[in-house]
């Protein structure tokens, strides 16, 4: 391969990899600003890495701008014709533009396939848990504020958690009142101090909600909706699932946090 060719050859190699960086870092920085979680740990490292992109982007860029004049340089020195690149298209340059829309749409699915593969796994990690401990759940639905209860509470939530080092948050959400105020009151394996012999109080048990779960949460324990909620926000995932048996009612809440996604290497 006579210089020429190894110059043009240079030449395109140093387009194309300007271009694929351009690329790399527009979808590093969709996946920062707008939090998705996409790719598995190693896959999401190797984004993070790509700050350095933007150095060799530069780098490449007077590496480039050298071998164009080192180009002219020979063709003169040879008495060459000019080359005649090819002049970039209107078209190709739509195609380019419209390319990160359709990137960034791709890196939503993904997010999206993220947190359908979570949700997944959740409502099959409840359903599980309401199989296989159906004999203590009984004990969970006799729901009253004594001590006996919130330690034999946490004590069931202690051993659920215990199985599996994955395993997301677990808690109990109940409904009761404070001063004839109705709360939300979250019972979790924390809760678990035998040792404790001061009584209870129900203001350090209450479940902060938004407007939206205290309609959901109300509409379980005044209407006994038997419908799952989950929700997907910024790498933290809640599932919340209704235990009903007669008049009797609880919530089990799980909820997950991931800095990764589900997908990739």
């Amino acid at each position: 391969m006579n210089p020429k060719k190894l110059v043009n050859l240079s030449n395109n190699i140093g387009i194309v990899s300007i271009i694929l960086l351009i690329y790399w870092v527009f979808i590093f920085i969709a996946i920062m600003v707008f939090d998705l979680k996409i790719f598995r740990r190693n896959m999401t490292e190797i984004f993070f890495m790509s700050i350095f992109g933007i150095i060799v982007l530069m780098a490449g860029a007077l590496i480039v701008n050298i071998m164009f004049n080192l180009t002219r340089i020979a063709q003169k020195h040879n008495q060459d014709k000019e080359s005649g690149y090819v002049k970039t298209s209107k078209r190709s340059i739509v195609l380019f533009l419209l390319s990160f829309p359709f990137i960034f749409c791709l890196l939503l699915g993904g997010n999206y396939l993220s947190s359908k593969k979570k949700e997944r796994v959740l409502t099959q990690t409840a359903t599980s848990i309401v199989e296989n401990s159906s004999y203590r759940i009984p004990e969970v639905l006799n729901y009253s504020f004594d001590r006996a209860w919130i330690d034999n509470t946490a004590e069931l939530l202690y051993l659920l958690a215990s199985t599996d080092k994955n395993f997301p948050s677990i808690t109990v959400i109940t409904k009761d009142s404070i001063n004839k105020i109705d709360v939300f009151l979250e019972f979790s394996q924390r809760n678990r101090n035998p040792q404790d012999s001061l009584p209870p109080n129900k203001q350090t048990y209450i479940f902060k909600t938004d407007q939206e779960e205290r309609n959901y949460l109300n509409e379980v324990f005044t209407n006994q909706n038997k419908e799952l909620r989950y929700s997907a926000d910024g790498g933290r995932y809640e599932l919340f699932f209704p235990f009903i048996e007669g008049n009797k009612v609880v919530v089990l809440h799980f909820s997950d946090y991931l800095r990764y996604g589900k997908y990739g290497s």
